[in-house]
């Protein structure tokens, strides 16, 4: 295994499509997350919820094309770990929709949904490291 050299690509193009295309449908309005999403962003100020469901649409489809270049990895990264602080907030503020009957042991399938990001962040600091690395190395 110590010779197994995978190309960061293999993880790359999937955060890559994952972002892509739940940004786009939150975009186009036709993500199954829409009214958790406008559930949780009710309080943010200067534009209203179903605004602000399209900004994290564009926002996730940033992070999709910042992950396909690694000189963009930096900011990805950024974005990336801004906006995954947003997508645990529906954890906090409505439990009642994330957990039956609001135990924190019995997801629902949204609290699913969130709580699956937590690959993703990995994912995300693995190809952080990785490019961190390298540049730090190579300079």
């Amino acid at each position: 295994m110590k010779k197994f050299n995978t190309n960061d690509y293999l993880v790359r193009i999937p955060l890559f499509i994952i972002f892509f295309w739940f940004g786009f449908l939150k975009i186009i309005n036709l993500s199954p997350a829409q009214a958790l999403v406008i559930d949780t962003v009710y309080w943010m100020p200067v534009f209203d919820a179903p605004t602000w469901t399209i900004i994290i649409g564009y926002w996730e489809v940033l992070i999709a094309v910042f992950f396909l270049f690694k000189r963009t990895t930096f900011l990805a990264m950024i974005f990336l770990l801004t906006q995954m602080a947003g997508t645990f907030l529906p954890l906090i503020i409505l439990p009642e929709v994330t957990f039956q009957g609001s135990n924190p042991f019995l997801p629902t399938l949204e609290g699913q949904y969130i709580i699956k990001n937590i690959i993703i962040i990995t994912a995300a600091l693995i190809i952080g490291r990785s490019n961190l690395k390298a540049r730090v190395f190579n300079a």
